[in-house]
């Protein structure tokens, strides 16, 4: 870092009670310092962009002279590392043109804002999404926001996976679709669609059935992140689950069951896998029936744009996470937000993986036996 500058959206502020307050006012970004002595509010000012590295220390050891060097430049190593300080002194990348920086200059300063660690560049979630592979199975009511919001954040190659046609029911609640389109294959008017809102990205689309495994572990090992947003058959979260573990590809899935939001992300290798996490959320409801872990399916099916938009939103959000790290949110667990109190929380997380669960044995065992296992 050359010119090392105070984000200007984690501006300090400095508080009646001797303390500065870093980061904003938004929790979980948001810090507090105790500063009794006025050290660290002479450290945040001389972070301007206007002196270099060397410069902000030779100045802060005369300032202060009871501060050797070394404790100056790890005060800064702190506040670089926690993601308040960007330089002034960046170069735009060569690896986004004009036009790509224009396109994703407001996604870049709230990327900027949600960073909790130190970034080598304010466009590297930019430059990470522009080089991703994903793949969306389901463009329903939670699929269809997940897809857009992916193509307008920028992920450079978007596949979409969907074998029914548009009917008069989904256009309440699956934004990719309108009258024109009754009758259509809904892959087809996805793609087209999308491509219509991102021409800078490679789009593509399917007709595919999930009937199996194998499908699905084929569809994993070709994409960096998988986005489940079907829930047929059955099976499939599961079938999910296995094959990227076998894979080593990360996946979130996402959905509503009601006015309930559901979503998970998970990053195999890293922890429990979801049916770790489901396996013990079904122990803790001892005496419940549970089709399927975590969220009982029934034939109704009850959302609108509402439920629908948050639960494909989450997704892409959560999808987005796992590729650009950003804000960096806890993963190997399932989440919840309800849409009658409006309250969000994590439903279910484990620390290590379960000892019986089917899939993390046979992840440690090796990818062959992982494979046939699926």
């Amino acid at each position: 870092m050359y010119r090392p500058r105070i984000k200007a959206k984690h501006r300090p502020v400095r508080l009646g009670d001797g303390s500065v307050r870093i980061g904003g006012t938004v929790p979980g970004i948001e810090r507090r310092i105790k500063d009794p002595d006025g050290w660290v509010w002479a450290l945040l000012g001389t972070l301007d962009g206007t002196r270099t590295v060397d410069q902000v220390v030779t100045e802060l050891v005369h300032r202060f002279p009871g501060r050797p060097e070394a404790e100056v430049i790890r005060d800064l190593g702190v506040l670089i590392q926690a993601g308040h300080v960007e330089d002034a002194a960046e170069a735009a990348p060569r690896e986004l043109s004009s036009r790509e920086r224009e396109r994703y200059s407001r996604c870049r300063e709230l990327s900027e804002w949600m960073a909790r660690v130190g970034r080598r560049s304010s466009w590297e979630s930019e430059l990470l999404l522009r080089q991703a592979r994903v793949v969306v199975i389901g463009i329903g009511g939670t699929g269809s926001i997940a897809a857009l919001n992916l193509a307008q954040s920028g992920v450079g190659e978007l596949h979409c996976v969907e074998p029914d046609v548009v009917e008069l029911s989904n256009l309440p609640r699956q934004a990719l679709f309108t009258e024109r389109d009754l009758g259509q294959p809904k892959v087809e008017a996805a793609v087209r669609e999308l491509r219509a809102r991102n021409s800078d990205i490679r789009i593509t689309g399917e007709a595919l059935t999930i009937t199996g495994p194998a499908a699905m572990l084929a569809l994993a090992a070709r994409f960096d992140v998988v986005v489940l947003a079907a829930d047929q058959p059955a099976e499939i979260q599961t079938w999910t689950n296995r094959a990227c573990h076998a894979t080593g590809t990360a996946w979130v899935h996402a959905g509503y069951h009601g006015p309930q939001i559901n979503y998970g992300l998970y990053r195999p290798g890293t922890g429990p896998c979801y049916e770790c996490v489901a396996t013990a959320e079904r122990d803790h409801h001892t005496g419940s029936t549970y089709p399927e872990p975590m969220v009982a399916r029934e034939e109704i099916q009850a959302g609108n744009a509402v439920s629908a938009g948050m639960s494909g939103a989450l997704a892409a959000h959560t999808a987005m996470d796992l590729i650009t790290s950003v804000p960096g949110l806890p993963v190997n667990r399932e989440y919840a937000f309800n849409l009658v109190t409006l309250v969000g929380d994590v439903v279910s997380a484990l620390e290590t993986p379960r000892p019986d669960c089917p899939t993390c044995c046979v992840y440690w065992l090796g990818f062959a036996s992982r494979r046939d296992r699926l």
